[in-house]
């Protein structure tokens, strides 16, 4: 890896990240609240003024002027970095109103990696800060890298490195050959469904400030909301159902959904294999989760589908927020909830988890197996939408699905060690690592993560970053040959 250039690329992000700043400013002036201007002004001064020195910085003769010919090795590097580097700064602003370091890097990770975890024990803050957690769970559930790739012409060739060391998946689907181009037009299908969920919401009864915040949240797949109660707290129907639209959607492929709006012709995302798959499970779960509210809960048939249907998209999708306070159904019901939490959204979306892309080849690779096994001379090939998959390709998932469990396995064991208590351990490390938010217990959709020991709220911290950016970038970090460092 260069070093030049890793500087280079880490010294923009700081740079922007700063400049993002301005957003609570301008909202923190609105709301006449002089006071919290204070805290982003002066980390989004520091945060310019470090990024342009650490870009310009010069270890040789040759100056870097754009990232055109930027290594896979270092895409991940700076992907990695910068997500680590997004949550620190975005951490400092909390400190100004009282809460702990560790407490600020915990809400902090999880605004960014729209996880929707929260260590907050009361809601009496001021607006800025929680357009601040919404931002940025907005900013973090399309990727920055996403945005710098649409808006800074120095990423604008490098831009397809970092483009899927963001967001990797089982295939590097694109609508045009210039990276950029499609970084830009997800960003617009994405603040256009923002906007429209922020004006349904505001029409079904919700305040506009809670709108605003609730529709990034919502969109981002993050789940944070300026309301205590989440969802809930707002009492209306209406807002539920439009949140639990919106939730799908930010759990559905973007590039999906700019094609069809392109052709004009929804019936192209059920010519997905994967969006139909993911529309089934939701449907599946969703009705035998409502049944059992029906059955074992004494809900109502209509609250038991609007409650049912809520809850498993909120956690296929990994948003984690909440219409009613799932914690106190029975024992049928949240278990389909934890069952969700494994499933994840679709790649290309917002949402966190395994996506079913992958869990579809698994079943396919498996189903291969199998068929192999009766017929040893039968050449079988794993299609997904009637593209062949890679061999490789199929390898790569298998170690993925396999880390993931194995991450999961060690945390809940820790965890469930420190907190002595499994239900922690358990719901807590599926729910950060998929970047669900709330699990069961006392960290249930209405409590918090805040009384938990320092030690678990590193390993959730951990696991929130390693979920996020879908393990990869972080399980490269590990390779000798990868912190081989030139400075030009």
């Amino acid at each position: 890896m260069r070093l030049n250039y890793l500087l280079y690329a880490i010294g923009l992000v700081i740079k922007y990240v700063g400049f993002m700043m301005l957003a609570p400013i301008l909202v923190a002036i609105y709301y006449h609240d002089i006071s919290s201007v204070v805290p982003f002004l002066i980390v989004g001064i520091i945060s310019i003024i470090l990024g342009m020195s650490i870009k310009n910085i010069r270890l040789s003769e040759s100056r870097v002027e754009n990232l055109n010919d930027i290594k896979k090795s270092e895409a991940l590097f700076i992907v990695a970095i910068s997500w680590v580097l997004f949550a620190l700064i975005a951490a400092i602003p909390y400190t100004f109103y009282g809460i702990g370091p560790l407490n600020a890097i915990f809400e902090s990770v999880s605004s960014i990696t729209t996880t929707g975890a929260s260590i907050l024990t009361h809601y009496d803050y001021p607006k800025a800060m929680f357009f601040w957690r919404s931002f940025t769970q907005w900013l973090g559930g399309m990727g920055i890298i996403v945005l710098f790739v649409a808006v800074l012409p120095q990423f604008a060739v490098a831009g397809r490195q970092m483009f899927f060391a963001e967001a990797p998946g089982p295939t590097e689907e694109k609508l045009s050959p210039r990276i950029r181009s499609t970084a830009s037009a997800l960003w617009v299908i994405y603040a256009g469904l923002t906007l429209l969920a922020i004006i349904l919401l505001s029409w079904a009864g919700m305040p506009k400030f809670d709108a605003v915040c609730n529709a990034m949240s919502t969109l981002a797949a993050g789940g944070f909301s300026p309301n205590a109660e989440s969802t809930m707290g707002y009492h209306s129907n209406a807002i539920t159902w439009i949140t639990t639209v919106f939730m799908f959607l930010a759990g559905a492929n973007f590039i999906l959904q700019l094609r069809v709006i392109k052709q004009k012709n929804p019936f192209v995302l059920f010519k997905n294999e994967e969006f139909r798959v993911y529309t089934c499970i939701t449907l599946l779960l969703s009705g035998v989760v409502a049944g059992a509210l029906y059955l074992q809960d004494n809900y109502k048939a209509f609250d038991a589908i609007t409650a049912g249907m809520y809850q498993v998209i909120s956690f296929i999708t990994s948003t984690g927020s909440a219409c009613v306070d799932y914690a106190q159904w029975s024992f049928s019901a949240k278990l389909l909830l934890f069952i969700a939490m494994f499933t994840g959204s679709c790649a290309g979306s917002a949402g966190g988890g395994i996506k079913m892309t992958r869990w579809i080849l698994v079943f396919k690779s498996m189903k291969s197996e199998l068929f192999r096994i009766l017929h040893p001379n039968a050449i079988t090939n794993i299609k997904i939408d009637n593209n062949i998959v890679q061999p490789e390709i199929i390898r790569q998932i298998v170690v993925f699905v396999f880390f993931y469990f194995f991450i999961f396995f060690v945390s809940s064991v820790v965890i469930s060690l420190v907190e002595q208590d499994a239900v922690i351990g358990l719901t807590g490390s599926i729910a950060t690592l998929g970047d669900c938010g709330p699990g069961f217990g006392q960290i249930g959709p209405m409590g918090n993560f805040n009384s938990i020991h320092s030690i678990s709220k590193i390993f959730f911290i951990i696991n929130m970053l390693v979920g996020r950016l879908e393990l990869i970038p972080f399980l490269v970090l590990f390779q000798r040959d990868f912190w081989s460092i030139k400075q030009n």
